[in-house]
């Protein structure tokens, strides 16, 4: 293992600990309806905790690792990256719900060069579960679009 490695993963560890400390200390554990707000970064803190652990004590591979993916994989990225960017650019022209269904269809049919009954099944119902968890019961605002509105 790198030196820099061991500095990352040390850095990491006490951040993250110092953070499931900080939940504890100035937040609440628990209330009497449930978990606090102390609850959620606590445990990401933890979880944080071991990653950095589990990256300072691991054994160095033999053989060299690249850092950035290479051939086919790379377009997948590219890709990916490029449809994400492109969703995020349309969200407030198309709308959360219709741009949610058209960023699936592309990852879902490129990615996945599954059927088009199946890309667009899995489009509508993400969509749909999207609208239904998001706007409809919980209320959240969200970008609507040209295309949907209610």
């Amino acid at each position: 293992m790198r030196n820099t490695d061991r500095i990352t993963a040390v850095l990491l560890l006490v951040v993250s600990a110092a953070f499931a400390a900080g939940a504890l200390k100035y937040y609440k554990w628990w209330g009497h309806d449930g978990p606090g707000p102390a609850f959620l970064p606590f445990w990401l803190g933890v979880v944080m905790s071991c990653l950095a652990a589990l990256m300072l004590f691991r054994r160095t591979h033999p053989t060299p690792v690249s850092l950035l993916p290479q051939g086919g994989a790379r377009t997948r990225v590219v890709v990916v990256l490029g449809v994400t960017a492109a969703f995020i650019a349309l969200l407030k022209v198309l709308g959360m719900v219709v741009g949610t269904a058209l960023f699936l269809v592309v990852l879902v049919r490129y990615l996945g060069r599954h059927p088009w009954w199946l890309t667009i099944a899995i489009a509508l119902a993400a969509a749909g579960a999207n609208w239904l968890v998001f706007v409809y019961w919980l209320r959240v605002p969200m970008p609507e679009g040209m295309f949907w509105t209610f």
